[in-house]
């Protein structure tokens, strides 16, 4: 790549008080990587004396011109490599923090719990040049002890240390290629690796029995057998509104939406089943009045009142359809897909488990 040959030369701007200010003058102007602007000065905040009076004032003239000088040397460097970030003057001492918070507008929920733990963790302040392998570590080895943000008594798990750690090493990898940083952290960082956690789930005769048990709130339950039969994540169910239901090709119901979590533009087929345990057709949210607090005891209490004893969440039921599906002999693409995956082998672990199930039902039947 070819850039035209900007020329850097030091000017002097008369300001108030017998002050000289001095700034670089580029040309042709270039653009400033922060604001997107094209620019032609570069104001350093060196001030010289417009009328030195005598041998000190006149020194002090001459010191601060040779340290301009330097600085113009430096930026006609930077610009033969094409190192363009010295444009924003500020920029190690810029606001990590303020960067952080406004990539996670553009993100799922947990960005905004990595956030709040970085936050915590160096006391409300941090400028970029303060981000390096050091800082990076030990932010690693918090997260590995810190506690949750709603329960300040319990420990965060390590899988969500693995998560959140992952997704901060997302934030270092954007900011390097958005040329915050000269090289990239990451190259120096372990991650924190997570454990295997057994998935829980509902067999098909545990959710029918689930549907036959009634339920103090309707539409806790309504929503609940509608993840079963849907897969879709608490999350995307919440969000869900009836401009997302659409007739498919096949003239089956089917659902257009935007997941959450990834970000993914999915088209979903679901089941007539499914559509009616959404309720009279109507606008806004599907599910209305249906809120996260309800997945927490009210969900337990139904559970148990249908006698299931597994340690079943909300997520469990995204669990139990992908279980359910395998087992009944869908193939693990497809099933993925109704997942919104981005990789199969993300879905594998529910064929592992559907295999477990297998050698369970195998060993059922003996003659001994």
């Amino acid at each position: 790549m070819t850039h035209t040959c900007t020329k850097v030369t030091v000017r002097q701007r008369a300001i108030r008080n017998n002050r000289i200010s001095l700034y670089l003058d580029y040309y042709p102007a270039v653009r400033n990587p922060e604001t997107m602007q094209m620019s032609r000065r570069e104001y350093l905040g060196i001030y010289i004396y417009a009328h030195p009076k005598n041998e000190m004032e006149r020194e002090f003239n001459n010191d601060m011109l040779n340290k301009a000088e330097a600085i113009r040397c430096i930026r006609v460097q930077s610009l033969i490599n094409e190192e363009f970030g010295f444009l924003d003057k500020t920029k190690q001492k810029a606001d990590f923090l303020a960067y952080f918070k406004k990539m996670c507008r553009s993100k799922d929920q947990k960005w905004t719990f990595v956030y709040q733990h970085f936050y915590n963790f160096v006391k409300g302040q941090c400028t970029f040049g303060e981000v390096n392998v050091d800082l990076c570590k030990k932010f690693r080895e918090y997260l590995l002890n810190a506690k949750q943000l709603k329960h300040s008594n319990r420990p965060i798990s390590l899988n969500s240390a693995s998560g959140y750690y992952s997704t901060f090493r997302g934030l270092l990898k954007i900011a390097y290629r958005d040329k915050w940083f000269r090289e990239n952290i990451n190259d120096y960082l372990d991650k924190i690796e997570p454990q295997d956690v057994k998935k829980e789930y509902l067999t098909l005769d545990e959710v029918k029995q689930l549907a036959a048990t009634p339920c103090d709130m309707p539409v806790l339950k309504a929503a609940s057998l509608f993840a079963c039969l849907t897969g879709l994540r608490i999350s995307d169910i919440l969000n869900l509104q009836w401009e997302d239901f659409a007739i498919a090709p096949d003239q089956g119901y089917c659902l257009r939406i935007r997941t959450q979590k990834t970000q993914t533009e999915a088209t979903l087929p679901i089941s007539y089943e499914a559509y009616e345990l959404c309720g009279t057709p109507d606008t806004g949210k599907v599910f209305k009045g249906l809120k996260r607090s309800m997945i927490n005891y009210p969900l337990k209490n139904w559970l148990k009142k249908a006698g299931i004893t597994k340690p079943i969440t909300f997520h469990g039921f995204r669990h139990s359809y992908a279980v359910i599906q395998i087992s009944l002999g869908t193939d693990i693409y497809t099933v993925s897909k109704m997942l919104t995956h981005k990789n199969v082998s993300t879905t594998q672990i529910y064929a592992d488990l559907v295999n477990v199930k297998k050698r369970e039902t195998a060993n059922k039947i003996s003659l001994k």
